[in-house]
């Protein structure tokens, strides 16, 4: 068989030369435009026609054929093994889930290719990754990691403020078992993230709820609850909020912040959300740094399955906390924790939070043209808040949304729930299945809930 005459194209991609080879090779193998058992240009040939050294083309070649996407045969030349592309989910059948808050599923074969192998780079590691516990916080490199990511939010950030945990869930049960004793007062927005609800009960704490406006929480409400249930922590997410997807502005974050020390309420901030924002306001621990606890989980913004969390404390906390993840989760997954390094020191992380926000734009596209109802939502995030509209009760529309899963107002509601349902735009395994789900939801609004509603 003749050889292909196939030229990498590399114009658009950034890193070493010898990547971008096999990059390209991933991506054309996985378009279809270089076929299963087609014959590649020998090395000599491609170094020449891109006018590089052979010593590149060589190295480029040894990397697709540890992807497993080529193969050599003596005396006869390297051919394409297999073909490789991204794997579509199948269709679902029945219920389209959109409870979960997922990040959205992207198609991009070789940024998931990337993905793979920076778990394959960590056997470099050996054994030690394997068989021997670390300390709680995280071992000093993935905190310098942590520290560098963190940085971009919060400049100056040192690794001795920084603790790596099990994701926001281990991080926010770690600061409230330092911060708080079973039957203390903790406020958090009225409307709040009902896993945090969750490690409050488990811990015995009361919550008082603060009252929020179209902006977000309100300062005067917060002082409010200062100075009448003397709260010991305030849980807040001022940046996408979720479920209501607002954002506090900058004033209100300054304003927020001179109660908290007016009252010496220290702040536990949740920032899971602003690694997708284009330039999001400060975050609070900007602001105060002294009583603020910062917790930056990277399961929206670049994978669930990490299981990881940044978090920044004040100074000189770290060791309490460290005690606190001790007690609890005994260690981050060291695996998941260099993985999450890997991917932020390569590059990869930012590619895959790009691909995020993107596909993240694709699908807030499709909801504006399809759902013409009072619909909060904010670019960058994957949840919106759907106020339901009248004659419709919460409870109504979701008894008869017989084939797409939301959450109701209720999950969130600290008191009092409003008539509203939250939407996880990223659960849906494509834009198609998105677009069909939003169909449906705009079709049954449009009718009278007596006509959509039957009982036997």
């Amino acid at each position: 068989m003749a050889a292909t005459s196939w030229t990498p194209q590399l114009g658009t991609r950034d890193g070493p030369i010898y990547l971008s080879i096999a990059d390209s090779l991933a991506h054309d193998i996985a378009s279809g435009r270089l076929a299963e058992g087609a014959r590649l240009p020998t090395q000599r040939k491609l170094a020449d026609d891109l006018g590089i050294d052979f010593t590149t083309v060589s190295r480029a070649y040894s990397e697709a054929r540890s992807r497993g996407l080529i193969e050599g045969k003596v005396g006869q030349g390297t051919y394409v093994r297999a073909k490789r592309g991204a794997r579509l989910p199948q269709q679902p059948a029945g219920v389209v889930d959109m409870s979960m808050n997922l990040p959205p599923r992207f198609l991009d074969p070789v940024l998931e290719q990337r993905m793979w192998d920076g778990a394959k780079q960590l056997q470099e590691q050996g054994l030690d990754l394997l068989l021997r516990y670390q300390e709680p916080g995280g071992i000093m490199k993935d905190r310098i990691v942590a520290a560098s990511w963190l940085s971009r939010r919060l400049p100056g950030i040192s690794p001795d403020r920084v603790v790596v945990t099990s994701g926001a869930q281990g991080a926010l049960h770690a600061i409230l078992s330092v911060l708080t004793n079973a039957g203390d007062v903790v406020c958090a927005e009225e409307l709040t993230y009902p896993g945090f609800r969750s490690i409050a009960s488990h811990l015995r704490l009361k919550l008082a709820p603060v009252a929020m406006d179209d902006q977000g929480l309100i300062p005067d409400a917060f002082a409010h609850v200062c100075r009448e249930a003397k709260p010991k922590a305030l849980y807040c997410m001022p940046t996408l909020h979720n479920p209501t997807t607002r954002t506090l502005p900058v004033q209100r974050r300054h304003d927020l912040v001179n109660v908290a020390r007016t009252y010496g309420v220290p702040i536990i901030e949740d920032d899971a959300y602003s690694a997708l924002v284009s330039a999001p306001p400060p975050p609070l621990a900007a602001l105060l740094p002294e009583a603020a606890y910062h917790v930056a989980s990277l399961s929206k913004c670049l994978s669930p399955a990490l299981r990881v969390a940044y978090v920044a404390l004040p100074e000189g906390r770290t060791h309490r906390l460290a005690n606190a993840i001790r007690a609890s989760a005994s260690i981050v997954s060291p695996l998941s924790s260099a993985l999450a390094s890997q991917w932020i020191e390569t590059g990869v992380a930012d590619f895959v939070r790009g691909e995020i926000v993107k596909e993240t734009a694709r699908r807030l596209d499709a909801l504006k043209a399809i759902l013409p109802f009072d619909v909060e939502s904010s670019p960058g995030g994957f949840h919106v808040w759907l106020k339901v509209p009248e004659p419709w009760t919460r409870g109504e529309l979701v008894s008869s949304l017989r084939s797409i899963g939301v959450v109701t107002s209720d999950a969130f509601a600290i008191d009092s729930a409003p008539e509203a349902i939250r939407l996880a735009l990223g659960a849906p395994v494509n834009l198609e299945e998105l677009t069909r789900a939003l169909r449906i939801l705009a079709d049954l609004l449009a009718q009278q809930p007596a006509i959509s509603t039957m009982v036997v």
